[in-house]
């Protein structure tokens, strides 16, 4: 496909992995980039060196364009922007705080940024940044999430009506239709998260991918809007935070039970009970674990079956 997503990442479908933490390392992000996708390093759970490391390796793996997702709320993120210029890296994905932050700083070292948004009043503030693109991300998504609560479904019109810079669509994709219909509404392009978690180079726990396949509609929330939006699965912390609510927990109290490392306990170390299991609604219909070059070469597939369907409707 040749649209304004490809010809800005220089790959062959505009499918982008998104950068999610204690789940996107070398292997995937590698692995998707050689599948013709765009794969991301999840920095937002890697020390500097960590990264350093997996950027060192996906080159190793891959000759093919790939990036980094870098939280803006990272404790040490100059030092991220530092090995990511140091190392050339081409894309960066930004997300979480404000894109005039660090978009000026990269694009002036030929770096192409994109920022994540929940909203229209966001994407507006990236592309006056000076971001390349934006990814315009539905509630639907897994773990952390715009405050609004808007869908894909209506976010990625309502976006693509007052930007004029390339769109990448997020939140429920996992199948070649979800990205047909992205891009009918507007969009050039998807990220794909949840999907890619349930994939053989996913760094995630296997316990965590295996309660992943074995998710249901409705098994997932959108809680602790308090601290930080973040859609979850539920389970056993998740029910401590329901509790938490039913006594009129104050936000200290809520980030007191949150702690520290609850996410990777759950996702990297596989703790299904204590851990925190963040992950999308479109979980729901991910019923195996892949290799990632096999979810790109499905998603295509089932993207031009659609596209000529839909063609021949009458």
């Amino acid at each position: 496909m040749n649209n304004r997503i490809t010809t800005l990442f220089g790959i062959q479908y505009p499918i982008v992995q998104a950068g999610m933490i204690w789940a996107s390392g070398w292997r995937l992000a590698s692995a998707v980039s050689n599948a013709g996708g765009l794969g991301l390093l999840g920095a937002g759970s890697m020390y500097p060196g960590v990264l350093r490391e997996h950027i060192e390796k996906c080159k190793r793996a891959t000759s093919r364009p790939f990036g980094v997702n870098v939280p803006m709320l990272y404790p040490d993120i100059d030092k991220l922007m530092e090995i990511i210029v140091e190392m050339q890296v081409p894309i960066v994905f930004t997300s979480a705080g404000n894109p005039a932050t660090w978009t000026t700083h990269l694009k002036e070292k030929g770096i192409t940024v994109v920022h994540v948004v929940s909203s229209v009043k966001f994407a507006l503030k990236a592309q006056q940044a000076g971001v390349d693109a934006v990814v315009a991300e539905g509630f639907e998504a897994g773990g952390h999430n715009g405050r609004d609560e808007t869908t894909t479904l209506t976010l990625i019109p309502a976006v693509k009506e007052k930007i004029h810079i390339p769109l990448i669509a997020a939140g429920g994709i996992a199948t070649g239709r979800s990205m047909l219909a992205a891009m009918v509404l507007g969009a050039d392009g998807v990220q794909v998260g949840s999907r890619f978690v349930a994939s053989d180079e996913a760094s995630s726990h296997r316990a965590f991918k295996d309660r992943v396949v074995a998710a249901g509609e409705g098994d997932t929330q959108l809680t602790l809007k308090e601290l930080a939006p973040v859609r979850m699965l539920k389970n056993g912390f998740y029910q401590q935070v329901q509790e938490a609510y039913s006594r009129c927990a104050t936000p200290e109290e809520l980030r007191e039970l949150l702690g520290r490392a609850r996410a990777k306990r759950g996702m990297f170390e596989g703790d299904l009970e204590e851990g925190e299991l963040e992950i999308g609604q479109v979980s729901a219909i991910i019923h195996e674990i892949k290799p990632a070059a096999r979810i790109v070469r499905e998603m295509m597939e089932e993207f031009e079956a659609a596209r000529k369907e839909v063609a021949n409707l009458p």
